[in-house]
């Protein structure tokens, strides 16, 4: 039996595929994110595997985290009692880090939305396959929220600090076009044909000496990990403050009803 629940973990070649399975919109949660680091470290330390893809099934590539599900509403009324403690975001951040530390090059399939801590899944790949249905979207601040998993790090690296902040500010939805064009995604093909380009780049990059792609991969990404650690850090700060805000309970009820939000600032 698999240990794997919330995802499928496949072997094609010199080539891995982890396929989240959680839809329609592939909500994640610790364990979600625990068991992809799983299953990178398992391709880590499988000398046959060189490259992996990341796809979903359902609608969306990752929505990001449910607001509306009890359990985390649970979660966010002990972050107002106690900030400091270790709560159970903290530890889905602590998830996060093991993703970038990963060793191996990872290309994302994103045939669908990625939004929010989805987006920062996304972008913590090496490449991102999409098609024009898709959708890239840090929605944060049209939550009331600070941006998350990393984000405020890793999206000013891959687009610029100038198109981080238009992407932040406006918590708009980029489709897959425009990410192409600013460089949020590499490849942009018909929706059907997402997840072969993704294998197929992956197949690309696996023709390659394994012991080169992981030293050239180490260069690339020295410090990253630690970068996205920091980040995390600091945004489960600010989070934990705008979670206790009447806004972020007005902006979470606004996205529900899909209505713009009536922000009071505070």
């Amino acid at each position: 039996m698999s240990k794997y629940t919330d995802i499928g973990v496949e072997k094609h070649g010199h080539v891995g595929l982890i396929e989240i399975r959680k839809p329609p919109l592939n909500f994640f949660d610790v364990s979600l994110i625990n068991q992809i680091a799983d299953a990178l470290e398992e391709f880590d330390n499988d000398i046959e595997i060189r490259a992996s893809v990341l796809a979903a099934q359902g609608k969306a590539f990752c929505a990001g985290a449910d607001f509306s599900d009890p359990k985390r509403q649970e979660q966010e009324e002990s972050a107002k009692k106690d900030p400091a403690a270790n709560l159970p975001i903290n530890h889905l951040y602590v998830q996060a880090v093991r993703i970038f530390r990963n060793k191996k090059p990872v290309v994302a399939a994103v045939h669908g939305a990625a939004i929010g801590g989805g987006l920062g899944l996304a972008v913590s790949a090496d490449f991102r396959v999409t098609c024009p249905e898709a959708r890239f979207a840090a929605n944060f601040t049209k939550l009331g929220f600070h941006p998350g998993f990393g984000l405020t790090t890793t999206l000013p690296e891959l687009v610029g600090k100038n198109n981080a902040e238009l992407i932040f500010y406006t918590s708009r939805r980029v489709t897959g076009e425009e990410a192409t064009r600013m460089g949020l995604a590499n490849v942009c093909v018909p929706q059907d044909q997402v997840r072969a380009a993704a294998m197929k780049l992956a197949a690309e990059i696996a023709e390659c000496s394994p012991l080169g792609l992981i030293s050239t991969r180490a260069t690339m990404r020295a410090g990253l990990a630690d970068r996205v650690l920091a980040a995390t850090n600091h945004e489960l700060v600010e989070q934990t403050k705008l979670r206790a805000t009447e806004d972020f309970k007005e902006g979470v009820k606004a996205t529900a009803e899909r209505r713009v939000a009536n922000f009071k600032g505070r």
